[in-house]
């Protein structure tokens, strides 16, 4: 595995003073600025035009996200080679980052303590019904991707066999 050796100096300070840090570390942070700032951009966008106080866009961000690592994480594991480390920064950094299980209790919590009991009921349902749903249909499309692109080279390899 490579690594990085930590830089020392003054604004570095003894917590790394000497420590190895592993590119996996970096590549996860990395993308997890990234998947938290998409978070906020589609966060902020997703709530504008709705008045209502239903967190659309974090259910929408949650929803999303279990059916992107979903496909994601079988398609890779399945049928493409990538590097891990790329894996790991996707799975765990982006979308990791991306969705967010801590705001989804606070929300709920928020809907109920504003009188909203209802919302809140369909806010938890939906959340969690919907990400078992998506991550379930994101791994059974992923499922059929590959199958689908293993028997179109099965027939090509045969074609060419016959010939």
């Amino acid at each position: 595995m490579i690594q990085l050796i930590a830089p020392t100096g003054p604004l570095v300070g003894a917590l790394f003073y000497g420590q190895v840090i592993q590119l996996d570390y970096l590549a996860v942070a990395a993308a997890g600025f990234l998947g938290t700032v998409t978070r906020a951009i589609l966060g902020k966008l997703m709530q504008t035009g709705f008045d209502i106080p239903f967190p659309v866009g974090t259910l929408v961000i949650n929803l999303t996200g279990c059916f992107i690592l979903s496909f994601f994480l079988h398609i890779t594991i399945e049928r493409l080679t990538i590097n891990p480390r790329l894996r790991l920064a996707v799975g765990t950094g982006f979308l990791g980052a991306y969705t967010t299980f801590s705001t989804f209790a606070v929300e709920s919590i928020n809907l109920l303590r504003t009188g909203h009991p209802w919302l809140s009921l369909a806010y938890i349902l939906s959340t969690s019904l919907g990400c078992i749903l998506l991550a379930w249909i994101g791994a059974v499309l992923s499922r059929a991707v590959t199958t689908t692109k293993r028997r179109k080279e099965l027939k090509e390899e045969n074609q060419i066999r016959s010939e």
